[in-house]
C-alpha cells in the first residue's frame, strides 16, 4: 500500500482507529487517494477461517464497546474454496488490539456489502483509490471490474464508519459516495432501505451471483418478489393509513425493529414496524437465496445464528415460490410431489430428481408454440398458489397476472389456452356468486401448495397446461375436437368470404381516402397509441440536452448517436438522418424496446416525434460498441477471454429474453458487435431494434423482406420464410468474430481467408481451430481449450439447417454448464446457393457493407 505525505493514513499493522473528518460516536479508519491494495497476503491484517473462507481487511475500524468484540471492516473476502473474491464490507471478530481472530471456530465473517458479486476477482487483483478520487477494482490481469464512477467530484478520503458504511468524503465532509445507496442482499442497524431500492438474494450460499428474489420499497409497503417475466410477489407487509400512497417511503433497520415511514410520518417516529428479537449485540438482516428475509444474531458462545425469520411471521412454509421447484406441490408436512390430474389417468408430470423432490418437477412433454390445439389444461383439486393467498388477504392481484379482468372460469380457461406463455389458469371465486371472480395467467409456474385446512374464507381453481399427443390411425386424427376444427374450416370460410371481400373493398377505400387527407396528423398520432409508452421528449429539450448535437458517439444505419445529459444522467440521442424508410424503423424500434424490460437490453429512456424529426434516447454506454474492442481499429487494448465470455453470455441471454419470455416472440434481425453496447464494467447489452420483427406464438414463420447486415445474415433469407432461428445464425458469426478478433468480411486479407465463416468451414475439417484464436491476445491462447468449446457452440448455432440450430435458453444452458454442446455437427457452414438480385435489392440494411452477401460467399 503505497501512502502520500499530504494525508494522514491508517497503517493497518499498528492496528489504530483514527477519527474520520465525518462526525460519528466511534473512531474509524481513514484511506486518502493515490492508494492501491494488491489481493495477496502481503496485506497485513488478513486471517483464515475454520471453514476455509477469508478475509483480508483494507480498512478496520477498533471494535464498538457496545458489540462485544464485533468490528465492521472492508476489504477482500473469499468463501471455503477462494478462488474467488469479493471486494466487501464484512464483519469479524477482534480482540482488543484490532487483531482479526475467531473465538469459537465458527464465526465465520459475515458479508454485509460487496462492489463485484457477479465479477470475483482472483489472488493480485487491485483495488486502486485514484488521485482523481476514483475508486476501481481491478482483477489479477488489469482488467476493470467496479468502480465507484466518482472521477473529478473532489474526493478528500474514504473511510468504513463505525455502522459499516464505506464512505467517499469531499473537504467539507459531505459524503460523494456511499456503500449504503448501493445494498446487496443485506442490512445492518441504521441502514435504510428507501423506495425503489432492493435487496437481491444470491443464488445460493456458494454463489454470490444475484439471485431470483429480491426485497423492495414501494409506495405502499414492503414487498418480495421473485424474479420472473413479469415478477411475482409473495409478501407484502402495507404501511398503515392513507398516506401510504405517498412515494418517498423507506424501511430503516434497527437493532430489535424494522420500522416504516413515509413522508408524513413525523421525524423519528415509525408508521408502523415489524419486532424483531432484542439484541445483546449487532444483528444484520439479510434475504436468502430461498426467499426467506433472516435476522442474524451474535453469540460469544456459538457465533452467529439465525434469531428471526420476518416473513415466516406471516408466511407459512409452503408459501415461498421455489420450495418444492417449478410445478412441485408442497404438502402441509412439507413434502414435496408432482401434480397428478383429474382429467384422465394420465402422468403429465415427473420429478426432475426422484431422489431430491424439492428440485421440482417437468412435464412429460414439453410445451409447444407450434402446436396450441394440442394443448390442454388439467384441473388440480384442492391446489393453490402463492399469490392466490396474498389477492385474498389484499383483494387485489399483483403483476403476476397476464389478464385482470377474466370473471368467470370458463373465460379465464380459454385465455390460458389461447396465450403460448400461460402456464396455468387460477381462478379465484367471488365471495358471493360463484360465476363471478378474477383470473390468475402466470407465465412461469413456480412451487404450488395444497390449500391449507385453516383456510376456509376463500375458493379456487387450479388447471396446469400439459401438452397431449393426438393419436392417429392411417395418419387421420382419432380426437373428435380436431376432426370437428378441420370440418368447421371449410363451413366457415365459405359462408363468410363474399361478405368478407365486400367489408374489405369498403373499409380499403375508406382508408386511403382518410390516409390522403390526414397523413401528417396520423404519422405523429400514432406514436401516442404505442403500449407501454416512454417518456416523449420535445425536440428542442433534445437540442438543449446534447448542446446542438455536438458530440457524435457513432454512426448507425438509419442514424447518428450524439452525447447529451438530462439533468444529472447522461444519455445517448439517435436522431435519423433519413426520412422515408427510417421512420418504419423509428416506430418499430418505440413499439419494440419500449414495452420490454431487461438488464441486457439498452433501456429505452425516451423518444421525439415532432414535425419530421424522429429521435430515441437511450442509456449511456461509456464504453460504446463491441467492435471498437474486438476489431482493434482505434487502439491495442484486448479483451481477456473471461470478458469476451461473459459478453458472449450476456447477449445469448438477451436473445433468450426476446425469443422465449416476451409475449411475443421478438426476432431482432441485426445482430452485430456494433450492435452490442458495453457499459462502464463491460457488461454487454443489446441495442437498435429498427428492424427486429414480432412473431405470434402460433405463427411457425413469417414472411418479410430480407433485413439486416450483409455478413451476418442466415441462409434461410433467400426464402424470405423468418423466424427467430435468424437470430442465432447471427448470434454464431459473432461469437466467431468475437473468439478469433476479426470481422466475418474482412476484405483486407487474403481472398483465401477473408470470409471467415468459410474459413472456420476449413479449419475445422482440418482440425486446426487453433489458427483461428485471436492473436492479439495471451490470454485466449491460455484458455485454448474453452475457446474451442465455444468455437462448437458457435458452429452449432451456424446449422445452415435452421431446425437444427438450438434455442437460445438451450445456448445459454452450454454456456453455464448445465449442458453439452451438439456433437452430431453439420460443418459445412456456407451454402451454395446463389442470391438472386431481386432480393438483395430488397435488403433493410445498414449502408456500412454494400457486398451482395448474405453470411459470406455462396
Amino acid at each position: 500500500m503505497r501512502s502520500p505525505d499530504r494525508f494522514l493514513l491508517l497503517f493497518l499493522s499498528t492496528q489504530l482507529c483514527l477519527r474520520s473528518l465525518v462526525a460519528e460516536p466511534f473512531d474509524y479508519p481513514t484511506a486518502a487517494p493515490s492508494t492501491s491494495w494488491t489481493n495477496n497476503p502481503s496485506l497485513e491484517n488478513n486471517f483464515t477461517y475454520a471453514d476455509g473462507s477469508m478475509v483480508r481487511a483494507i480498512l478496520l475500524c477498533s471494535s464498538n464497546p457496545s458489540f462485544e468484540g464485533l468490528s465492521f471492516a472492508a476489504g477482500f473476502f473469499c468463501n471455503a474454496a477462494c478462488d474467488a473474491f469479493l471486494f466487501a464490507v464484512f464483519i469479524v471478530y477482534t480482540d482488543s488490539g484490532a487483531v482479526i481472530m475467531d473465538p469459537v471456530m465458527t464465526a465465520s465473517p459475515q458479508v454485509v456489502w460487496s462492489a463485484n458479486r457477479d465479477r470475483p476477482v482472483r489472488e493480485n487483483a487491485t483495488l486502486h483509490f485514484t488521485e482523481d478520487g476514483n475508486l476501481v477494482l481491478r482483477d489479477a490481469d488489469s482488467t476493470v471490474v467496479w468502480s465507484t464512477n466518482t472521477s473529478g467530484r473532489s474526493v478528500l478520503g474514504m473511510n468504513i464508519t463505525a455502522s459499516g458504511n464505506l464512505l467517499l468524503f469531499d473537504r467539507k465532509n459531505a459524503s460523494i459516495w456511499q456503500s449504503f445507496d448501493h445494498p446487496t442482499d443485506s442490512l445492518v442497524p441504521g441502514q435504510t432501505l428507501r423506495e425503489g431500492q432492493r435487496l437481491i438474494a444470491n443464488i445460493s450460499t456458494t454463489n454470490w451471483t444475484r439471485g431470483q428474489f429480491y426485497l423492495t420499497v414501494l409506495a405502499d409497503g414492503l414487498s418480495a418478489f421473485v424474479d420472473s417475466s413479469p415478477p411475482q410477489v409473495y409478501y407484502i407487509r402495507s404501511f398503515s393509513g392513507p398516506e401510504a400512497k405517498n412515494k418517498s417511503a423507506y424501511v430503516t433497520f434497527t437493532n430489535g425493529s424494522l420500522e416504516f415511514f413515509d413522508s408524513f410520518t413525523k421525524r423519528g417516529v415509525p408508521d408502523e414496524n415489524i419486532t424483531l428479537p432484542s439484541a445483546s449485540s449487532v444483528q444484520h438482516m439479510r434475504l436468502e437465496s430461498d426467499g426467506h428475509l433472516n435476522v442474524y444474531g451474535w453469540s460469544y458462545q456459538t457465533g452467529w445464528n439465525v434469531v428471526d425469520d420476518v416473513t415466516s411471521q406471516e408466511l407459512d412454509n409452503c408459501a415461498y415460490p421455489t420450495v418444492c421447484g417449478e410445478y412441485g406441490i408442497c404438502s402441509n408436512n412439507g413434502q414435496c410431489s408432482c401434480p397428478g390430474g383429474t382429467n384422465s389417468g394420465s402422468n403429465y408430470f415427473r420429478p426432475i430428481n426422484a431422489r431430491q423432490p424439492n428440485l421440482g418437477c417437468s412435464p412429460v412433454i414439453p410445451l409447444s408454440c407450434q402446436s396450441l390445439q394440442d394443448h390442454q389444461l388439467v384441473a388440480l383439486q384442492d391446489v393453490t398458489y402463492f399469490s392466490s393467498l396474498l389477492a385474498v388477504e389484499y383483494g387485489t392481484y399483483f403483476p403476476s397476472v397476464a389478464s385482470l379482468n377474466l370473471k368467470t372460469e370458463e373465460s379465464c380457461k380459454q385465455a390460458c389456452l389461447k396465450n403460448c406463455s400461460c402456464k396455468a389458469a387460477i381462478f379465484q371465486y367471488g365471495q358471493n356468486t360463484s360465476d363471478h371472480g378474477s383470473c390468475f395467467l402466470p407465465w412461469q409456474l413456480f412451487s404450488l401448495m395444497n390449500n391449507q385446512p385453516t383456510v376456509t374464507h376463500y375458493n379456487s381453481t387450479l388447471y396446469v397446461k400439459v401438452q397431449i399427443v393426438p393419436r392417429t390411425t392411417n395418419g387421420t386424427l382419432n380426437s373428435p375436437t380436431s376432426r370437428k376444427k378441420v370440418m368447421g374450416v371449410g363451413v366457415i370460410l365459405g359462408s363468410t368470404i363474399g361478405a368478407l371481400f365486400a367489408v374489405l373493398l369498403v373499409v380499403g377505400l375508406f382508408v386511403l381516402f382518410m390516409r390522403k387527407k390526414n397523413s401528417n396528423m396520423e404519422e405523429e398520432d400514432q406514436f401516442d397509441q404505442v403500449p407501454g409508452m416512454p417518456t416523449r421528449f420535445s425536440f428542442e429539450e433534445l437540442k438543449v440536452a446534447t448542446k446542438n448535437f455536438c458530440k457524435k458517439l457513432g454512426e448507425g444505419g438509419f442514424g447518428s448517436v450524439f452525447e447529451g445529459e438530462l439533468g444529472d444522467m447522461r444519455v445517448a440521442v439517435k436522431r435519423l438522418d433519413g426520412i422515408g424508410q427510417g421512420k418504419k424503423e423509428f416506430l418499430a424500434e418505440v413499439e419494440t424496446i419500449g414495452s420490454i424490460h431487461h438488464v441486457y437490453l439498452v433501456r429505452l429512456i425516451g423518444f421525439c416525434a415532432e414535425r419530421s424529426y424522429r429521435l430515441l434516447v437511450y442509456e449511456h454506454m461509456c464504453n460504446g460498441s463491441l467492435d471498437q474492442w474486438i476489431f482493434y481499429r482505434n487502439q491495442d487494448v484486448s479483451l481477456d477471454w473471461q470478458t469476451r465470455c461473459r459478453i458472449i453470455t450476456h447477449i445469448a441471454k438477451a436473445l433468450s429474453y426476446l425469443h422465449e419470455e416476451c409475449r411475443q416472440r421478438i426476432a431482432h434481425l441485426d445482430i452485430k458487435p456494433q450492435n452490442i453496447l458495453l457499459d462502464d464494467n463491460f457488461n454487454a447489452k443489446v441495442s437498435d431494434f429498427g428492424l427486429a420483427k414480432m412473431i405470434d406464438r402460433d405463427q411457425s414463420h413469417v414472411m418479410t423482406r430480407m433485413r439486416g447486415t450483409p455478413g451476418y445474415l442466415a441462409p434461410e433469407w433467400l426464402t424470405s420464410r423468418i423466424t427467430e432461428k435468424v437470430d442465432i445464425y447471427s448470434f454464431g458469426v459473432v461469437v466467431m468474430e468475437i473468439v478469433c478478433g476479426r470481422k466475418n468480411l474482412d476484405y483486407s486479407q487474403s481472398e483465401e481467408s477473408f470470409h471467415l465463416i468459410s474459413l472456420l468451414q476449413e479449419k475445422v475439417k482440418e482440425d486446426r481451430l487453433l489458427d483461428l484464436i485471436d492473436n492479439h491476445s495471451n490470454d485466449m491462447h491460455l484458455h485454448h481449450e474453452e475457446v474451442i468449446e465455444i468455437m462448437q457452440l458457435a458452429m452449432w448455432c451456424l446449422q445452415i439447417d435452421s431446425n437444427k440450430r438450438p434455442s437460445m435458453s438451450t445456448v445459454v444452458k452450454v454456456l453455464e454448464g448445465a449442458m453439452n454442446v451438439e456433437t452430431c455437427l453439420d460443418y459445412n457452414f456456407v451454402t451454395t446457393t446463389p442470391v438472386m438480385s431481386s432480393n438483395v435489392n430488397h435488403l433493410d440494411a445498414s449502408p456500412q457493407q454494400s457486398a451482395s452477401l448474405l453470411s459470406g460467399p455462396r
